[in-house]
């Protein structure tokens, strides 16, 4: 489990096709403080670790998760947003963050306001997926509080700090984001049949 509480961010140095799976090579301040088999998120896909070498730890994604992120769309060079798994005795300053991206969405403007930046995201809401005003959803693993939301679209505002420590800073209009949205809203859902 995650907060969606940024540690750092990781560059992929290098990318392998072994048949359909991908292996990403990140380099990270934390890579040479993981573990074999250690859980990481990458822009919110919780991901296993599952080679260490000289401050790069490696990743593997099979198809569906090629499939149903951002990850097929990584380069060497692109920069991607870094939290190890949350520990039993820390502060919970996010929210429940599983690492599961629920479906790809957009970003349709950028809005820079002295200082702070505006983001807007639209996804298709028919695959069941909601947000609600004031509510918690997950961008690219980043814990936020979303406004403007409406049927297949929300808004977050972004600060200094977060813009500068996470790779909201290389968004632009037009890129893919991973979104994973609020898991009590799912399950809220599900209870009252809706899903």
């Amino acid at each position: 489990m995650f907060t969606g509480i940024i540690e750092t961010l990781g560059e992929v140095v290098a990318i392998e096709r072994d048949g359909s799976n991908l292996h990403f090579d990140v380099k990270s301040d934390v890579s040479h403080e993981l573990k074999i088999d250690q859980s990481v998120a990458h822009n919110g896909v919780c991901l296993t670790v599952v080679q260490l070498a000289d401050g790069v730890h490696r990743v593997t994604a099979i198809d569906e998760t090629l499939q149903k992120t951002t990850l097929g769309n990584w380069e060497v060079g692109t920069l991607v947003n870094i939290e190890r798994c949350m520990v039993a005795n820390g502060r919970f300053d996010g929210h429940v963050v599983q690492g599961h991206v629920d479906q790809i969405g957009t970003v349709e403007a950028v809005d820079e306001q002295d200082g702070s930046w505006l983001f807007d995201f639209s996804y298709d809401p028919s695959l069941g997926n909601v947000t609600v005003e004031k509510g918690s959803v997950c961008v690219n693993g980043t814990s936020l509080t979303c406004f403007n939301s409406e049927e297949g679209r929300f808004r977050v505002a972004i600060i200094p700090y977060t813009y500068d420590h996470t790779c909201f800073k290389t968004l632009k209009q037009g890129d893919k984001v991973n979104l994973e949205f609020d898991i009590i809203g799912k399950y809220v859902k599900r209870l009252l049949g809706q899903s």
